[in-house]
């Protein structure tokens, strides 16, 4: 008889693209990491005139002003602002937001697998396809 024939050429396709997708997601991940390593290398290789210890104090009274006009929270979306262009704050950013979509394509692979093992479970039960 051949009946089990279709349903393992469907079993090895949804195999297929869960190890797809484990492969994307390690991808993503690997790409996101050397992204990030690679822009944190770029970042820090140029001079930044903020680090200058001669340029201490200079923005003092722009600072003043911002909180006169602002108050406190103009002054921490400011110092977010200023975090935000740090080439150590980026690159933790691209990191993170890789894993998170490194994550997303392994969870989706892991809801896959387990749908494929109860289809797999209802099928040596019942003899059929539900």
């Amino acid at each position: 008889m051949s009946f089990g024939a279709p349903n393992s050429e469907v079993f090895a396709a949804g195999q297929r693209r869960i190890h797809r997708y484990r492969l994307c997601a390690l991808v993503i991940l690997l790409l996101g990491l050397a992204g990030a390593g690679g822009w944190y290398w770029l970042g820090t290789r140029t001079a930044d005139a903020a680090d200058d210890p001669a340029m201490l104090g200079f923005n003092r009274a722009a600072e003043r002003q911002m909180g006169v006009l602002y108050g406190k929270q103009g002054q921490l979306i400011e110092d977010l602002n200023d975090s935000l262009k740090r080439p150590g704050t980026q690159a933790v950013l691209i990191a993170v937001a890789a894993a998170v979509l490194a994550a997303g394509c392994f969870q989706f692979s892991r809801l896959l697998e387990f749908e494929a093992k109860v289809a797999a479970k209802s099928e040596g039960q019942d003899g059929k396809l539900e």
